[in-house]
């Protein structure tokens, strides 16, 4: 069961608290929950800023992200935690196998790099 991150706080929560893992056509931001102050689910959250282009390229770069998501986070073995996908400009034009590579890529980054400190 994923949720939606939708504030602006915990959008920031995520990008103070939280490790990064960056690939070619993505950055990921990822917190683990807090078992008290989260509900049990995982968050995620999209963002598109200007440098990847217009409105509709900013909406196409999230809309293929939020697949790309919906489709690996079964798949994956993940802890309660909360991320943050920002799309790249390379995000509208990369074939879809990209997309889903370089997220799970940044991923499992992140979870090494949370599980090392």
């Amino acid at each position: 069961m994923e949720r939606r991150l939708k504030k602006r706080r915990e959008f920031l929560r995520v990008a103070q608290e939280g490790i990064y893992g960056s690939a070619a056509t993505l950055v990921v931001q990822l917190m683990l929950a807090d078992s008290d102050s989260s509900p049990a689910s995982i968050g995620v959250g999209f963002t598109a800023s200007r440098r990847v282009g217009g409105a509709v390229r900013r909406n196409r770069a999230k809309r293929r992200l939020r697949e790309a998501v919906r489709r690996l986070i079964p798949l994956l073995d993940l802890p309660m935690c909360d991320i943050v996908v920002i799309a790249k400009s390379a995000t509208v034009d990369a074939p879809f196998d990209y997309l889903l590579r370089d997220l799970k890529y940044a991923i499992t980054k992140c979870l090494k790099e949370i599980s090392s400190l």
